[in-house]
């Protein structure tokens, strides 16, 4: 006998507690679904609710409010069409579980919790779920079927136990967020077990921004060989209908061409774009305003804000001080020029005097330090403020990481805004990040083809230009080996004596490490952003304010 049935993967971009928005973007693929007469829809883990709840799922109201959702979704299923199964928290027997739902002929048909809850990195699930038990395979429409969720794919207990009870095919829904390289790991990781297991493997994943995490989609299938059958594009919302039977011959599965797999510096842009935007249009924010000072990090952040929102809603302000070069002024003009956004110059000199004078006769016989340099940064702070409180727009704050690991930043001056699209990007990546914009335009962006940063912003030496002839390099080591020696000491975790080893100088190291932890205090104030690295600032690193430990004294 040959088994058939046709699967609907909807690759959905929920809102954090839009219940009722969600389950129209769930309606909607079912609707979907049924023209083209798939049998089930697959959508997102907790897609009722959205991704990560954090504690929101701790207010039994919004739980309460999920079941309700899930059983009005249910009661639809009465007329026949494709079952759904949908993820929502859901209460049993006193315990709040991560729930897949199949819902079919106007019922609940069964219900399956998360039993691997992941407790790593961006995670914490353990501290609001309770883990369920090893879940049994479902029997639907003649085929039995294993509902594993997210985590428990990336180990083996539960696709093994679940194959090893008769399971013909494993439909798993997630919420997996983005990181580099993250569709290799995906599969080296399910590869683990699925050589194994030899039935078919259909992953959907919901795509947007949540805060500081970033959802790629990139939905696959394999067949029980192994094979990738289906693909679902990254970074975009689909809903595709593969056919699937199973003669002597093994699995067959017809399904839309497979959307190509982004890496690289291209999957890092628009991973940036879409948390970006998403941020800012979930939270109701017209649009943004940034200060655009002729440098590569606020052109960089300009150029991916207007890719994600377009150009009109793209507010750039330069802040000219009397150190400002001619050359920063033209490169900002001609910035703004390349992207085709409203861009305005408001002089800080009055406010800085202003400020020297009031505090004159306390810092009279001092002498001038970064207390003059930061005053300067926070007089901009308080002007953009100013802008984004009249008229809305979200300020949009734009260093780097490599700034925020070492504290090269100012509190309440520069660190100041709603979000940052470059706070996982060291400064390295910046300046590659902006040579590739320049030469390749993403699929989906709203900003202008061609170059988007002016070549002359790239090549001229990073500069705050708070102080006559300052560079960077002036209080830090080289990019290069900054970069280097935060990545080891940051994602690879690695003590401060390796490092050395690896040919770096030991003097340098330790003052790389002691900046690093004495700046945890201005990170913990610091704007969320999207999360792009395998260790990110916030969710990933959590170290103390008040340490002394170092590797190096």
């Amino acid at each position: 006998m040959t088994l058939k049935i046709s699967i609907a993967s909807a690759q959905l971009n929920p809102v954090m507690g839009d219940i009722a928005g969600n389950c129209a973007l769930i309606r909607a693929a079912r609707d979907a679904a049924a023209r083209d007469g798939a049998d089930i829809v697959m959508t997102p883990e907790l897609g009722v609710l959205g991704y990560p709840p954090e504690d929101l799922v701790l207010k039994p109201s919004a739980v309460a409010a999920c079941r309700e959702a899930v059983k009005a979704l249910m009661r639809e299923t009465a007329d026949g069409g494709p079952a759904m199964l949908v993820g929502a928290p859901w209460v049993d027997e006193g315990r709040l579980y991560n729930a897949a739902l199949l819902l079919d002929g106007g019922e609940i048909t069964a219900r399956r919790y998360k039993h691997d809850l992941p407790n790593y990195a961006v995670f914490d699930e353990m501290r609001v779920f309770a883990p369920g038990p090893i879940p049994q395979p479902v029997d639907f429409r003649g085929l039995k079927i294993g509902l594993p969720i997210c985590e428990d794919i990336w180990l083996n207990v539960v696709p093994k136990a679940l194959v090893a009870a008769g399971a013909q095919m494993l439909l798993c829904i997630n919420g997996s967020p983005y990181r580099r390289h993250i569709n290799q790991f995906r599969h080296d990781a399910f590869a683990a077990w699925h050589n194994d297991a030899q039935v078919p493997l259909i992953f959907i994943n919901q795509i947007g921004g949540q805060d500081e995490l970033v959802f790629d989609g990139g939905g696959f299938s394999w067949d029980g060989q192994g094979k990738m059958v289906q693909r679902a594009p990254d970074f975009l919302t689909s809903i595709q209908t593969a056919h699937w039977s199973k003669s002597e011959a093994g699995w067959q599965c017809k399904a839309p061409p497979m959307a190509r797999e982004i890496d690289g510096l291209e999957a890092d842009w628009l991973a940036l774009g879409l948390g970006l935007g998403d941020y800012v249009n979930k939270n109701g924010f017209p649009g943004v305003v940034l200060g655009l000072s002729g440098g590569v990090d606020s052109a960089l952040s300009a150029a991916l804000a207007v890719d994600a929102l377009g150009p009109e809603r793209v507010w750039c302000v330069m802040m000219p001080s009397r150190y400002t070069s001619r050359e920063s002024l033209d490169d900002a003009v001609a910035c703004a020029n390349l992207l085709g956004v409203r861009y305005d110059t408001i002089s800080i000199e009055a406010a800085v005097d202003t400020y020297a004078q009031m505090l004159e006769p306390l810092f009279a016989g001092c002498t001038a330090d970064t207390t003059e340099e930061n005053l300067q940064s926070r007089v901009r702070a308080v002007t953009l403020m100013a802008l984004s409180n009249k008229f809305g727009h979200m300020l949009l704050t734009t260093g780097n990481k490599s700034e925020m690991a070492v504290g090269y930043a100012t509190l309440y001056g520069d660190m100041s805004g709603g979000y940052n699209a470059l706070k996982d990007i060291y400064k390295t990546e910046v300046f590659a990040l902006c040579e590739w914009r320049n030469h390749h335009m993403p699929d989906g962006v709203l900003g202008p083809r061609g170059p988007v940063v002016p070549q002359s912003v790239i090549d001229k030496p990073p500069t705050a230009e708070l102080k006559p002839d300052q560079t960077d390099q002036d209080s830090l080591p080289p990019y290069a080996d900054l970069d280097a020696i935060l990545h080891s000491f940051i994602e690879e975790e690695i003590d401060a004596p390796a490092i050395v080893a690896r040919g770096f100088n030991a003097d340098i190291v330790r003052r790389v490490e002691n900046l690093l932890y004495l700046a945890e205090y201005k990170r913990r104030q610091a704007p969320p952003g999207v999360k792009i690295s395998r260790r990110n600032f916030g969710r990933d690193r959590r170290y103390p304010i008040t340490n002394r430990f170092r590797d190096m004294q």
